[in-house]
């Protein structure tokens, strides 16, 4: 891995954190060039659930993904034209279920593996991850809980950690 670009990352908003009920209602990625895509998804036929508590978090109304949201099939092939072998999130077991979910409706299987940003850091990296993380958030003014926001965030955390690492290395 190039550590100048980095890895690639993924966020998923959904219809709410009823982890079993839930369904993937967007999906944001920045690719390790630090460029973004994002798509709304339109429910899946057998997908109900819906919390306007979720709703108040993310800003996205379910009206939209009917009239702005690409099908499932779609949006998986999307992530797969697009995404490396390995793609990283901050919420490994919402992400996995929501990818699944996509996936499963899609009839398609994923091209690529999803890990933790976890796998990528230092024991003392974990620990500085919020700290950093609120600064990038701060810095860049971008609205959380939007998922291409979202994975920006994780992306631009991940570059200040791994700069910090590689100047303590040259130190």
């Amino acid at each position: 891995m190039n550590t100048l670009l980095g890895p690639a990352f993924i966020d998923f908003e959904a219809s709410s954190l009823d982890l079993v009920a839930s369904y993937p209602i967007e999906v944001g990625i920045c690719l390790s060039d630090g460029s973004t895509h994002s798509w709304l998804i339109e429910p899946h036929a057998l997908w109900t659930e819906w919390s306007d508590s979720a709703q108040r978090i993310h800003g996205i109304h379910r009206e939209s993904l009917y009239r702005e949201g690409l099908k499932v099939s779609t949006v998986a092939q999307h992530l797969n034209e697009l995404l490396p072998n390995r793609v990283y999130c901050d919420a490994w077991t919402f992400d996995r279920f929501w990818l699944h979910r996509l996936y499963r409706a899609a009839n398609l299987a994923s091209s690529f593996q999803l890990e933790s940003v976890a796998q990528l850091l230092t024991e003392e990296e974990v620990d500085q991850w919020s700290g950093i993380r609120a600064g990038v958030i701060a810095e860049l003014g971008l609205t959380a809980h939007r998922a291409a926001n979202d994975a920006l965030i994780l992306h631009e955390t991940w570059k200040r950690i791994a700069a910090r690492r590689q100047d303590e290395a040259i130190s």
